[in-house]
């Protein structure tokens, strides 16, 4: 097996736990404030703040392995959906959260709706990318 494209472990670590604390904070802002479930606890403006402040780790952590691994990505001819559906998900993502913070009023609604579903299937491609190798994801990440 080669090891070209594989992420030293501090990096690799950097990424997981960047998305999955994103992922984690928005999940519970979205519970909260859209599905009113525990909204005193979990639509509060400390947990956006958590998931705003997660997201932009996020993004360095993402950022961090682009020029690299995105290459030997491509090169490799493998994981390519989930890969790919991962930049185009975390593009939506950057450019939904821009507009929910500085963009009009008028569309709000329909954005926030745009960033969660958007959000929910970048985590998902992210654990079917990440858990490729294990026997139960091995179908789907040739797949991916």
């Amino acid at each position: 097996m080669s090891h070209l494209g594989r992420m030293p472990g501090w990096q690799k670590w950097f990424v997981i736990f960047g998305i999955l604390a994103c992922s984690i904070s928005g999940s519970l802002y979205l519970l909260g404030h859209e599905f009113e479930l525990a909204r005193p606890q979990l639509g509060a403006h400390f947990i956006l703040t958590m998931h705003g402040l997660t997201a932009m780790l996020a993004t360095l952590a993402l950022g961090s392995v682009l020029p690299f691994h995105l290459k030997v990505g491509w090169k490799s001819k493998t994981k390519w959906m989930s890969g790919f559906g991962q930049l185009g998900s975390l593009a939506i993502l950057l450019i939904s959260g821009g507009l929910l913070y500085y963009g009009p009023e008028t569309i709000r609604e329909i954005v926030i709706q745009i960033h969660w579903m958007i959000g929910l299937l970048f985590l998902a491609l992210f654990l079917i990318h990440v858990l490729g190798k294990l026997k139960v994801f091995t179908k789907l990440s040739k797949i991916g």
